[in-house]
């Protein structure tokens, strides 16, 4: 390899570990914890150090999907060069550390997505109009089905005639029915990806749908009787306990997500190499815990204060539906925002109680401003910028 080629390979790879810390101290290592602090069940830096690790572990184990989305499925007909993929992690990068500057939650999706598909029409590439509508649908729904589930739970906690013991454990009981045939690498036969279901049919001998859905109801009455039991003998700590497990769950859900966005970018370019892809996993990933430790509180405690002011039951209505649709958006290999995941429901969740007292107008208003114009900006930024360097060079 030619001493200018890999010079630029370790740019690409220097920029791509620089994005993984951005989301890491952004979108990845704020938000999963961040309803969590605001009921203070958990403090700031706690919530930092605990989101890192289980950030490594979600890339590591449920990375791939979004990963291949963004590296090969928003472009048709070419595939990026080693300085388009610095220019699209760079830009991406940038928009993020202004954001985490100002306070303001940056859509991670919206700028790497535009960014991919601005560099790749300059190059010549042709538009995957029916990865764009999936995508597309997934973020336009998401504010009103996670906000409109948080706010529905939210209505319910509260109520005398619905005993928490009762309410809660039947939320812990779906979120383990999902957990249980969610996907994970490593699982399935050969070392391929699987579910715990899934796994646990193998190892019984049992090869039915039927087997398959014993499995997921038992593991769903179990863990809703466990979570009855605990919440019925200590209410204050059952209910601390369910909501840091919901976020502990969220944040293994972040960094299966948006490792994708940090490393994703690099896969075509490394095609043709020794470096696996499970390799990039695990760098984008352990970019995600540094970012997570040393520069997320900021952002956490943003999230945290400035929306909301959230209870212990609120939390939980807005880590519910943070949690199923992280994983629909992993399942589908889409890339999805955090921030308007978590953003959305803590909104949500928040109205349910306190109404328009609860949140701040003037804050939503320039997050969502954000939102729309990330991906505006970045695509802009990534189609003039190949404009430029074609044109220079």
């Amino acid at each position: 390899m030619e001493l200018s080629l890999l010079a630029l390979f370790l740019i690409a790879g220097l920029a791509s570990l620089f994005m993984a810390w951005v989301i890491g101290a952004g979108s990845s290592g704020a938000t999963p914890f961040a309803p969590a602090v605001g009921a203070n069940a958990i403090s700031t830096m706690r919530a930092a150090l605990v989101v890192g690790v289980l950030g490594l572990a979600g890339a590591v184990t449920q990375g791939a999907n979004v990963s291949e989305a963004v590296g090969r499925g928003l472009i048709g007909g070419v595939t990026l060069p080693v300085t388009g993929v610095i220019t699209v992690l760079l830009i991406g990068a940038g928009l993020m550390a202004i954001g985490i500057r100002t306070g303001y939650p940056i859509a991670t999706a919206f700028t790497v997505t535009g960014s991919v598909i601005g560099v790749g029409l300059a190059l010549g590439g042709s538009p995957v109009w029916p990865k764009y509508l999936e995508i597309g649908t997934v973020w336009v729904l998401t504010p009103f089905v996670g906000g409109g589930i948080a706010y529905a739970i939210a209505s319910v906690l509260p109520r005398p005639d619905v005993p928490e013991r009762y309410s809660i454990a039947l939320l812990a009981g779906v979120v383990a029915a999902v957990l249980a045939n969610v996907e994970f690498g490593f699982l399935g036969p050969g070392g391929s990806a699987g579910s715990l279901a899934t796994a646990l049919r193998r190892f019984l001998g049992l090869e039915t749908t039927v087997a398959l859905a014993a499995i997921t109801v038992f593991v769903a009455v179990t863990v809703g009787v466990v979570v009855s039991w605990d919440i019925r003998r200590d209410e204050a700590g059952g209910l601390r306990r369910v909501l840091l497990s919901l976020g502990s769950l969220v944040a293994f859900s972040a960094g299966a997500s948006q490792v994708g966005l940090a490393v994703g970018p690099l896969l075509p370019i490394l095609d043709d190499t020794l470096v696996t892809s499970f390799a990039v996993l695990v760098g984008g990933g352990l970019g995600i815990l540094v970012g997570s430790w040393t520069g997320a509180p900021r952002m956490i405690k943003s999230l945290a204060r400035d929306y909301s002011s959230l209870g212990p039951r609120r939390s939980i209505a807005a880590l519910v539906p943070s949690f199923l649709i992280a994983q629909l958006a992993v399942l589908l290999g889409v890339p999805v925002s955090f921030n308007e995941i978590v953003v959305s429901a803590i909104i949500g969740s928040g109205a349910a109680v306190g109404g328009s007292d609860a949140i701040s107008a003037r804050k939503i208003l320039v997050t969502v401003g954000a939102w729309l114009a990330s991906f505006g900006v970045a695509f802009v930024l990534g189609y003039g910028s190949i404009v430029v360097l074609t044109t220079v060079s």
